[in-house]
């Protein structure tokens, strides 16, 4: 419960994700870099195009845009992950959703640590894409045991952390003094390491296992793996890249571009090439890169359902190249394929494709019919359904990120494996369902609407 003596967990999100962002613009300059880009690119898109500006206006969404971020990080213990949740909590971020990458020939498990009210994401929606590793899918017992030793012995949370987690669950929350220290001292796991506990044998034995069980393994933390800003036009940023000297990668990640955006786009820059001291011996690791997002509607059961089979569907006539050299054909794909999905918001929502967020017209000098519903208050100009913005994750598209900046021999063939209550377990806790989320979001603003037009509840 917060109080008046406690720090908003809204502005302790706030405080630790600019933290975040200024420690990885120092780490990688390329992300710098990105965020001018994509500053310019948003501005210029809200410029030229006063209808999107002024349903974000409507929504909220405006003033979030400019700072909006995700990580991603990689844990390697069960402890880790549960201490992990801890540590969000404090500022306000729950975990929403369960995503098995397995089946993507990646071998973790994965959630989305997020705030959940329109309100916090609209303060700040902050999320981190956090995964565990599955080291029961490595084949090779004795490097199993190895990777597992070497994951007990680190620790990856500083006392001071712990202690500020404890003193906000026992108080309900953390003063303005100690909201300062805990976003210090939290940053901390998030660092990157340069000097690793391994030595050049050991890491080489693990990457030729994965390259992802040696980004976990190998290192004294889950270093943030990357950062990624929020563009309201991805394809201009994928153009613009090159004359930025950042090389994207060849195709974005997701839907096609389309009229009424939906779900998530994401295109990325290749992974560096960065230094590291193996037990003293110089050599380098590959795994961290910069990464864009472009947010569309959240879709319901029904629409994802759609989205799914179309995008199976292209990826069956056009399996995408991690260098791109099919990028043409398989964008054809897509763009073939999802013509089946309708491209207007009006039939999107009554079709129950996609979630909506409802607002009154202002301006609207006659009152609205007795007993209207939704559709019919939209009909007459009272009320106005604007897309509900998707603020979770697609798998398919996580693994192509990976895949295309380190090569499709970093996937592996592992038999999918999902396995959401191992995972829940070791969380601590259950993960949210997303759609049950969307679904109170949308079910809130349009009983807000309806008292604002003093109506009954619909």
């Amino acid at each position: 419960m917060n109080t008046p003596d406690h720090a908003s967990p809204d502005d302790i999100r706030g405080m630790f994700s600019a933290a975040m962002s200024a420690m990885y613009r120092k780490e990688v300059p390329a992300y710098g870099q990105l965020i001018t880009l994509v500053a310019q690119v948003n501005d210029r898109r809200l410029a030229d195009d006063p209808a999107l500006r002024d349903r974000m206006q409507a929504t909220g969404e405006l003033g979030r845009v400019s700072y909006e971020r995700h990580g991603a990080i990689r844990l390697g213990t069960p402890a880790e992950l549960l201490m992990m949740r801890r540590l969000f909590a404090v500022m306000g971020m729950h975990p929403v959703g369960y995503y098995d990458l397995t089946e993507a020939g990646v071998p973790v498990h994965s959630t989305a640590f997020r705030p959940l009210t329109q309100s916090a994401l609209n303060a700040n929606p902050f999320r981190v894409f956090t995964s565990l590793l599955r080291l029961d899918l490595v084949q090779d017992a004795a490097l199993r045991e190895v990777a597992r030793q070497l994951l007990q012995n680190r620790r990856i949370f500083t006392d001071d952390c712990i202690a500020l987690i404890e003193r906000a669950e026992a108080q309900g929350g953390l003063s303005p003094a100690d909201a300062a220290t805990f976003v210090q001292q939290a940053l901390e796991t998030f660092r990157w390491h340069a000097d690793a506990p391994v030595d050049q044998t050991m890491y080489r034995r693990l990457h030729d296992a994965h390259r992802l069980l040696a980004d976990v393994v190998a290192f004294r933390g889950p270093h943030i793996n990357h950062l990624t800003p929020r563009t309201l036009d991805i394809d201009a940023v994928q153009r613009m890249m090159p004359d930025h000297g950042i090389a994207p990668k060849a195709v974005v990640e997701g839907p096609p571009a389309r009229r009424c955006p939906i779900l998530l786009r994401q295109t990325s820059f290749k992974a560096l090439d960065e230094a590291v001291s193996f037990a003293g011996s110089p050599g380098q690791h590959t795994a961290r890169f910069g990464e864009i997002e472009a947010r569309g509607q959240a879709l319901t059961p029904k629409g994802k359902a759609l989205y799914d089979r179309l995008l199976t569907r292209a990826r069956a006539m056009v399996t995408p190249k991690s260098d791109g050299s099919n990028a043409a054909e398989y964008i054809c794909a897509l763009e073939t394929n999802f013509a089946d999905f309708p491209d207007d918001a009006d039939t999107i929502r009554l079709q129950g494709l996609g979630y909506c967020e409802f607002s009154v017209r202002p301006g609207m000098d006659t009152p609205p019919a007795p007993g209207s519903d939704a559709e019919a208050l939209i009909a007459s100009g009272h009320l106005r359904a604007h897309p509900l913005t998707y603020e979770d994750f697609l798998p398919v598209s996580a693994a192509g990120i990976f895949q295309s900046n380190l090569g499709d021999e970093a996937a592996q063939d592992f038999a999918a494996n999902p396995n959401r209550a191992a995972f829940e377990a070791d969380l601590g806790a259950p993960t949210h369902d997303e759609f049950a989320l969307y679904q109170q979001l949308q079910d809130a603003s349009l009983a807000r609407c309806m008292a604002q037009l003093g109506m009954a509840p619909a």
